[in-house]
């Protein structure tokens, strides 16, 4: 079988162009030589949101797109992907506060009609967003911006393309890939071949090294930059964030997490190779002295119960400052011959829009009739025609022996999808067997089966993040069921 299109890489750009294409009929095929989101994609500071600080870079057009696109994706995904206030402390600031109050408003405004508040000043009854601050009267700001869980949505990605016909394959490595009369033939690590009429290199921070085994010249490169997060004890109350201005200009979020967390990011280094994708005591001690600046409760290098850092691959426009280089995606055509599509760069946030163009820019010299075919489309779980508070009230109610916490998890993870991992469980029992912390057989079989889920650290690092959770004994024990189950 010739495949119209094959996508090497999946991370969410890859995950989503299959599904964009999919979604359009084309008969598609993705590798990945990992895991689904096992790199830059489960990474991020997991936000959907504009960009509020690429304003001041003049990224209008990214910051608008972004923005629509945060408006789609609250649509398309209720479950995953949900409003957050964010609190501006006007402290520590390098921007005068009518620029930041002109930033805001434009951020209201650049992209059209949406459905989240606009931003405010901080007032004296905001006590939720002050106490934890050391100076509780410090002028501010509060604006809204939107949570995801970014590993998940990369896998329903993956899912909805697998729906609609694609064919995903993980720990499946691309070996070269060569042009050979109107089809790319494309040699995996098994010695396998697999042909296609178009070819995608959605590799991320290796999109260059890929490059290199096609034989096709690069006509761009790219610039990796290292962002590393860390994981402490709750730092304030609630469930809110704070976007904290630091002296050197750039920008620290500061994110309740994973129960009773706080997630802290991002740093911006730039580095040689993706492989450098490791925190260093430097970008722990920044991150800690950061929101020291901020917070009564302080934080300290030995306080850090997790780290994660990924690489983004950056589009190198020329710019100096590694946290100044443009976060838009540039698709890279070379059509002599069977088409090859480059991804370079990307947002979480804009990865639907990035596909939907990426689809038509490797279809037009292909002659494919396609269309926007991804624009308003649900997710798997996403459809909740009566909104997520009723669907998780009726959770609760069809299946009460959950508990408040592990229902709002699971219901927040799979959404309408819960009705099929759950179809015959009328018990606790009826779950299996208990791993620790609300983790049972039931729902690490649907991972398996269902999310291509091959390891423990495939559910505890990426399809969940029991990781934060389970003990090692714990750990050890998924571990062992995943080897008598594979």
């Amino acid at each position: 079988m010739i495949h119209d299109l094959a996508i090497i890489g999946g991370g969410i750009n890859g995950a989503a162009i299959a599904r964009e294409a999919a979604r359009n009929g084309l008969s598609t095929i993705l590798f990945e030589r990992d895991d689904l989101a096992s790199h830059t994609s489960s990474a991020s500071t997991k936000l959907i949101h504009g960009g509020l600080r690429y304003l001041e870079y003049f990224e209008f057009r990214l910051v608008r797109e972004a923005l629509q696109e945060r408006e789609q994706l609250l649509r398309q995904a209720p479950h995953l992907i949900y409003p957050l206030h964010f609190v501006l402390p006007h402290e520590h600031a390098v921007r005068p506060w009518w620029l930041v109050r002109l930033g805001l408003f434009l951020y209201d405004h650049i992209g059209g009609r949406i459905s989240l508040p606009h931003s405010r000043g901080l007032r004296a009854s905001d006590t939720i967003f002050t106490a934890p601050l050391s100076r509780t009267k410090a002028k501010g700001f509060v604006y809204s911006d939107c949570w995801v869980d970014d590993a998940r949505l990369v896998v329903l990605n993956a899912m909805d393309a697998a729906e609609h016909g694609a064919t995903i394959l993980t720990r499946t490595s691309v070996a070269s890939a060569r042009r050979a009369g109107d089809v790319w033939q494309i040699q995996l690590a098994s010695g396998d071949f697999v042909e296609a009429h178009a070819l995608v290199n959605a590799a991320g921070p290796w999109v260059s090294d890929m490059l290199a085994k096609t034989g096709v010249n690069a006509k761009a490169s790219i610039r990796l930059v290292k962002g590393s997060h860390i994981i402490v004890p709750r730092l304030f109350e609630g469930d809110h964030a704070y976007m904290l201005q630091q002296p050197d200009g750039r920008i620290v979020f500061a994110i309740a997490y994973e129960r009773g967390l706080t997630l802290v990011g991002t740093t911006d280094a730039p580095v040689e190779k993706p492989e450098d994708a490791r925190i260093t005591p430097d970008e722990i001690a920044y991150l800690c002295a950061a929101v020291n600046r901020y917070f009564t409760r302080q934080t300290k290098p030995e306080d850090v119960i997790s780290t994660f850092s990924g690489v983004r691959p950056l589009y190198d426009d020329g710019a100096s400052d590694a946290k100044a280089v443009t976060r838009d995606y540039v698709l890279d055509l070379d059509d002599a011959g069977p088409p090859l599509l480059s991804v370079y760069g990307g947002k979480i946030t804009t990865a639907r829009h990035l596909a939907q163009e990426a689809v038509q820019k490797i279809g037009k010299p292909m002659g494919w009739a396609v269309k926007a075919a991804t624009l308003g489309a649900q997710f798997p779980g996403g459809d909740l025609p009566q909104g997520f508070e009723a669907f998780l009230a009726h959770v609760r109610t069809q299946w009460p022996f959950l508990g408040e916490a592990r229902s709002e998890r699971m219901a927040r993870a799979y959404g309408s999808l819960l009705h099929k991992m759950l179809a015959d469980v009328d018990s606790l029992a009826d779950m299996g067997r208990d791993f620790g912390a609300g983790l049972t057989q039931i729902e690490v079989d649907w991972l398996q089966h269902q999310e291509w889920a091959r390891s423990a650290e495939d559910i505890l690092l990426r399809r969940t993040k029991f990781g934060l959770a389970l003990n090692d004994s714990q750990q050890a024990e998924l571990e062992n069921y995943f080897r008598a189950t594979t």
